[in-house]
């Protein structure tokens, strides 16, 4: 992607995979590297969990691989039902960490400078993870989350693209 590198961090959902982006981030930034974070939690929604892709393209990759600063619009959960929030500028980065479910999938691995899976321990586990971060009442929908991230990542391939794989 021209002179940015892009790290992705991905795996299933309550994996560890933002406080492990948050450190990368970190640690980059402390060693004087121009570092920016994308999220797909800011793009995906219940109903919605990968197919607004392009936004992420047209908005962060295309403009970052073309020297450019991109810009996004971070999806609001605050009323409970997601919607076009706050407009995010991204400042062009020597290291650009995509962070979340989706983030190291195939169209994107050519653009790719590292990619990094995070297991995270049993899906039950990573259940009970989102549900103290989310709240009880986001069980259902994480659980059906889970059911497709499942299915999404075994055709997908991810995990076993992936340079580096955690537990």
């Amino acid at each position: 992607m021209g002179r940015v590198r892009v790290l992705a961090i991905d795996g299933p959902s309550g994996a560890g995979k933002s406080t492990l982006a948050a450190r990368v981030v970190a640690d980059l930034t402390a060693r004087g590297c121009r570092t920016a974070l994308v999220s797909t939690d800011a793009f995906a929604t219940w109903d919605d969990p990968v197919a607004w892709w392009p936004q992420l393209v047209d908005g962060v990759l295309r403009p970052l691989a073309g020297g450019l600063p991109g810009t996004y619009r971070r999806m609001d959960w605050t009323t409970g039902v997601p919607r076009p929030g706050e407009l995010v500028r991204v400042a062009v980065p020597d290291v650009l960490v995509l962070e979340g479910v989706s983030s190291g999938r195939t169209s994107v691995r050519p653009l790719l400078s590292h990619l990094c899976w995070l297991e995270g321990g049993s899906e039950a586990g990573r259940l009970a993870r989102t549900v103290e971060r989310d709240g009880a009442a986001a069980r259902a929908e994480l659980a059906r989350w889970q059911r497709f991230e499942r299915g999404w990542f075994t055709v997908d391939g991810t995990a076993e693209a992936a340079g580096t794989r955690l537990s």
